[in-house]
């Protein structure tokens, strides 16, 4: 646990920072519960579901070193991690970490998928428990600062007067501006695009969009938590970079139309 705080400075600055943002109140997997609000009183539930997670993990891999990819359902993984609690309190509290966790969750589980090394399979997974224990260290910090009411209670941020068809317009618009901030060696800027996109604006569309095409959230999940910060933080090419928000926009298109198909059907039942 030492290694989580010797980035605190870190993240006091990552705290503070967000502390000027709001977030969305739903979430694919249900609303962000008025615990994040709470975050002292949360604290010790937190860290049972770090420690869940770990085990939960721990037990597939384990099954996998055992006895290989059959019978693995690695999307599980996902599943756990969505399941808890503590999956919002990181996500609107250190979102860098939260993309961490993320990156973590699908390197055990492209490991598991691809049938890597169990030894391939192990660093991924001690990848995904410090990224965990670094997000309980980032909210046990922002604990404080909730305590001394430097933190804004959690809130929507997406205007109401926006479609969801025109919101995903916006966050294509958003992915330009990563490429350009990208384009001109501001990594960092390119990053936080990313992540407040994620956050105030594709947040807003996906528990409509879970109900049409469930694989396509996922893949865009995974684009926006995982793909394209990791292409970022890897110094890709501005060509490459491009490449996976052109593909982006290409499924956010497909988005689109299920979206307004959706709209149109609740209009013709009214």
């Amino acid at each position: 646990m030492d290694v989580v705080f010797k980035s605190v400075k870190a993240l006091s600055a990552g705290l503070i920072m967000t502390c000027a943002f709001t977030f969305q109140p739903a979430l694919a997997n249900g609303p962000i519960g008025e615990h994040v609000n709470h975050l002292q009183e949360n604290l010790k539930d937190y860290s049972e579901e770090v420690e869940w997670m770990i085990g939960k993990v721990d037990v597939m891999v384990t099954d996998y070193e055992n006895n290989g990819n059959k019978g693995i359902n690695s999307d599980d993984l996902v599943e756990y991690w969505e399941s808890v609690k503590f999956h919002s309190a990181i996500e609107t509290n250190y979102v860098p970490v939260y993309a961490s966790i993320w990156q973590g969750l699908y390197g055990v589980k492209m490991a598991i998928d691809n049938k890597e090394s169990a030894q391939s399979v192990r660093t991924h997974q001690a990848a995904l428990n410090r990224a965990l224990y670094e997000g309980l260290g980032a909210v046990k910090l922002a604990a404080q600062y909730q305590q001394q009411g430097l933190l804004k209670t959690v809130k929507a941020t997406a205007s109401e007067s926006m479609t969801q068809s025109a919101t995903i317009d916006e966050i294509k618009h958003k992915l330009d501006r990563v490429v350009a901030k990208y384009a001109e060696r501001l990594s960092e800027e390119a990053t936080a695009i990313v992540h407040d996109t994620y956050l105030h604006l594709f947040e807003g569309v996906e528990g409509t969009l879970i109900e049409q095409d469930a694989e396509l959230v996922e893949d865009l999940e995974k684009d926006f938590n995982v793909t394209l910060p990791k292409a970022i933080a890897d110094g890709k090419s501005v060509n490459d970079v491009r490449d996976i928000v052109v593909a982006m926009q290409s499924k956010l298109d497909r988005a689109k139309s299920l979206i307004e198909k959706a709209e149109k059907a609740r209009k013709d039942v009214f």
